[in-house]
C-alpha cells in the first residue's frame, strides 16, 4: 500500500530479490492519478516479467479476496489512527499486516550521510536540508542532496534522475510537487538527485560528493542509513510529533530535533512541542528554528481582495489551514477570498477532500490536465491580487494574469544551540 515512493523503495530493497515472495500489486492513494499504472519489468526484475500492476487503494478488499497473505503498508504522514484503519481492513480481509523498518529498508553509503526527516509533512526541512547543504559546502565539503521520490510519471524514465539546473527540471516534465522540491535546492547552487532506483541514484551522489544530505519527504524515514539524522517539528502543530505515523518514528530515532517556526507560533505551543521531544527522546539536542517569511515588492494588499496560493501537498496531507503566503497576506491588510466557489475538476474534489482547508488555493498540479485545472480556478476568482506562498515562482508555470506577489521563507537562528553549532562537529568529521 503506497502512493508512489515508499512502496517501490520498500520492494526493491525487500521483496524484489526474495524467491519466496510473489508481489501482486502496488495500491496507489494520496496523490491523484499515480493508479492505473504498471510498475515496469526493467525495474520489477526478472521474477516479473510483465511488471508489476499499480491500482487504486479503494480496490485493496478486491485484491484480498484472491489469496493475499500480507499487506505492506508503505506510505507516509498517516495518523496513527489511519494506520489502524488500514490495517483492520487488512485484518477484516484475512491477510497479516506488515510495517517495514530501517534494518530491511535503508541502504548503507560508501560515503557520510546526514538525513533530514520531519514530524509531519510541511515542517519546512527541505530549507533545513539546503542550509546544512550551505554549511557542509562552506565547510569545504562537496555535497550532494539526494530527495526522497515523487515518480509520478514514466517510472522507467525516471528511474535515476539528476538535477543541477532550471533547465534540467524542466527536461523532466515535472509535477508542480517536484518542481516547488526541486527548484529551490537547484537555485541555491546544489546537484539533486531523485527517481525510483535508489540503489543506483545513491552510486550516482557518491560518484560526486564526500557528503550525502538525504532531504526527506512528507514525515517518512530516510532510505539511506544516516550518520546523522536532523528531524524537524513544527512548532505551530503541538502534539503532532506523537500522533503520525512515521513522524514519531524520526522523532524518536533523532540526533538533533529542529523545532521549527518558533517565530510564528505561541510561547506554549513551543514549550509544548520541546516537552514531546524530551518526554519520547531525552537525548537529542534541541535547535529551536525561525521561518521569516518575506513578502517580494508588489501592490499595496491593505484591504485588497487576495487570492492566495499554498504549497500543495503542506495543507492538503499535511492537514494545514494555510501556510507562509496566508499568514504575509493577513499581515499585509489583505482581505483573503475563500476560491472554493470558484475551484473546478479535481480542484474542487480537493476541498471536498481536504475540509480542513482555509480560505487558500492548494498548487494542485499533478499532471498537464490538473495544471489547466489550477489555472481556470487562477483565472475565475474574483479578487484584486494573487499571492503566491509556494516554494517556486509559479507564473513559470501557470498564468497568472492579476498582480501577483510573492513568499519566500528560510531558516534562521532562534536561540542557541543554533543549527551550525550543532553540525558543524559532524560535517568536520566528514572533513577529516
Amino acid at each position: 500500500m503506497g502512493a508512489g515512493g515508499r512502496d517501490f523503495h520498500d520492494f526493491a530493497t525487500a521483496f524484489r530479490d526474495d524467491p519466496t515472495v510473489e508481489v501482486v500489486a502496488f495500491t496507489a492513494a494520496q496523490i491523484p492519478g499515480i493508479d492505473d499504472r504498471r510498475y515496469p519489468a526493467s525495474l520489477a526484475g526478472p521474477a516479473y516479467p510483465d511488471g508489476i500492476p499499480i491500482v487504486a487503494e479503494d480496490r485493496l478488499e478486491a485484491l484480498l479476496s484472491e489469496g493475499v497473505d500480507e499487506v505492506v503498508l508503505a506510505y507516509s504522514d498517516l495518523a496513527h489512527d489511519e494506520v489502524m484503519h488500514r490495517a483492520s481492513r487488512v485484518l477484516a480481509g484475512g491477510a497479516d499486516f506488515r510495517l517495514l523498518g530501517p534494518v530491511a529498508t535503508e541502504l548503507v553509503s560508501s560515503r557520510p550521510v546526514l538525513a533530514v526527516c520531519a514530524t509531519r509533512t510541511g515542517c519546512g526541512k527541505s530549507q533545513i536540508a539546503r542550509e546544512i547543504g550551505r554549511l557542509a559546502v562552506a565547510a569545504g565539503l562537496r555535497v550532494a542532496l539526494v530527495r526522497h521520490p515523487m515518480p509520478y510519471g514514466d517510472l522507467e524514465a525516471m528511474a535515476v534522475q539528476r538535477f543541477a539546473s532550471l533547465a534540467d527540471i524542466d527536461a523532466s516534465s515535472p509535477t508542480v510537487e517536484e518542481r516547488e522540491e526541486y527548484e529551490p535546492a537547484v537555485e541555491a547552487g546544489f546537484v539533486i538527485f531523485a527517481g525510483v532506483d535508489y540503489a543506483a541514484i545513491l552510486a550516482r551522489a557518491e560518484a560526486e560528493a564526500e557528503l550525502i544530505v538525504w532531504d526527506g519527504g512528507n514525515n517518512d524515514l530516510p532510505f539511506v542509513r544516516p550518520d546523522l539524522l536532523v528531524t524537524v517539528a513544527d512548532a505551530r502543530r503541538p502534539g503532532h510529533g506523537t500522533a503520525f505515523h512515521p513522524g514519531e518514528a524520526n522523532l524518536r530515532r533523532a540526533d538533533v530535533v529542529v523545532v521549527n517556526k518558533v517565530d510564528a507560533a505561541s510561547s506554549g505551543d513551543v514549550e509544548r512541542v520541546v516537552a514531546d521531544v524530551s518526554a519520547l527522546n531525552p537525548r537529542a539536542t534541541v535547535v529551536r528554528a525561525a521561518s521569516p517569511v518575506t513578502l517580494d515588492d508588489g501592490p499595496d494588499l491593505a484591504g485588497m481582495r487576495v487570492l492566495v496560493i499554498e504549497d500543495g501537498p503542506t495543507v492538503t496531507h499535511g492537514g494545514m489551514a494555510d501556510g507562509a503566503g496566508a499568514a504575509a497576506a493577513r499581515a499585509a491588510g489583505a482581505l483573503l477570498v475563500d476560491p472554493r466557489r470558484w475551484a473546478v475538476g479535481s480542484l474542487a474534489e480537493t476541498f471536498e477532500r481536504c475540509p480542513h482547508l482555509g480560505p487558500v488555493l492548494p498548487a494542485m498540479g499533478y499532471g498537464a490536465e490538473q495544471v489547466e485545472e489550477l489555472a481556470a480556478t487562477i483565472a475565475a476568482v474574483d479578487c484584486d491580487v494573487v499571492v503566491v506562498g509556494t516554494p517556486i515562482d509559479l507564473a513559470r508555470v501557470v498564468p497568472i494574469e492579476r498582480p501577483t506577489r510573492r513568499v519566500t521563507y528560510r531558516h534562521a537562528d532562534a536561540g542557541s544551540p543554533t543549527l551550525a553549532e550543532v553540525v558543524g562537529p559532524f560535517l568536520d568529521r566528514c572533513r577529516a
